[in-house]
């Protein structure tokens, strides 16, 4: 009994991210970079050369290194050719979902290639969604740090969303909407919610956060289906 109480207790402290107290990095004022810096006229010259456009620029808030924004035909941008392979299937799926949304607001992170060339280190689905989009441009973080390709992995190292923190996610979402447009269907939100099943699973993960969903979730997706009621009156039904 004791080991398991003291394994709980270590789980605890693992658990904590304490903030650090003596703060590091640029202030708001130092962020702020001009686009005839000469850190990034090597960039800006490429960026124009390859048919983009600078549109802004700033310093890296922690190390303050030399960032550019900049518009980028699709074409000049090409994924590192060490980067994982290409998935079709999520790459339509994330152009669909982009397509429904009306927005690809992530920049692309962009560094400059061995070859010359424009190489994104892992924007390679987002890259290959514009295209199957037809656009013709898209907006990246330009980096003149090379080797940069080369740690960007170290960096993907967000906790990927599990069934369960979908379904908070989307539930809290809908009783936010809920609040604020009270008289909007939940139809109306198909793309936002991403799917039905996730509404109610959420209700129920809400009160429960150790019920395992993924036992029922299957059978949901094929009887689960948006509602045209509104939301605050769907969110009841699914409640009940």
């Amino acid at each position: 009994m004791a080991t398991r109480k003291s394994a709980k207790k270590s789980r605890g402290k693992r658990a904590r991210l304490a903030p650090r107290k003596d703060k590091r990095g640029l202030d708001a004022a130092e962020i702020v970079l001009g686009l005839d810096s000469d850190a990034l006229a090597p960039l800006v010259a490429q960026v124009t050369g390859a048919g983009g456009a600078p549109i802004g620029a700033y310093r890296e808030p922690l190390s303050g290194r030399a960032l550019l924004i900049a518009a980028l035909p699709v074409e000049a941008v090409q994924p590192t050719p060490f980067q994982r392979d290409l998935s079709p299937t999520h790459a339509k799926r994330l152009a669909n979902k982009i397509e429904e949304s009306g927005s690809f607001l992530d920049p692309l992170i962009v560094v400059r290639g061995e070859d010359g060339r424009l190489w994104t280190p892992n924007g390679r689905h987002r890259l290959a969604a514009a295209r199957h989009l037809g656009l013709r441009q898209v907006t990246a973080l330009v980096s003149p740090d090379e080797d940069l390709a080369f740690r960007i992995l170290a960096l993907n190292t967000e906790k990927a969303h599990n069934l369960k923190d979908r379904s908070l996610e989307v539930i809290r979402m809908a009783r936010n909407l809920a609040k604020r447009k009270p008289r909007a269907r939940e139809s109306e939100f198909s793309a936002e919610f991403e799917a039905p099943e996730l509404l109610t699973l959420g209700i129920i993960y809400d009160k429960n956060p150790r019920f395992g969903g993924g036992a029922y979730s299957p059978f949901l997706k094929k009887v689960d289906r948006f509602s045209d009621k509104t939301l605050p009156a769907s969110l009841r039904v699914r409640e009940d």
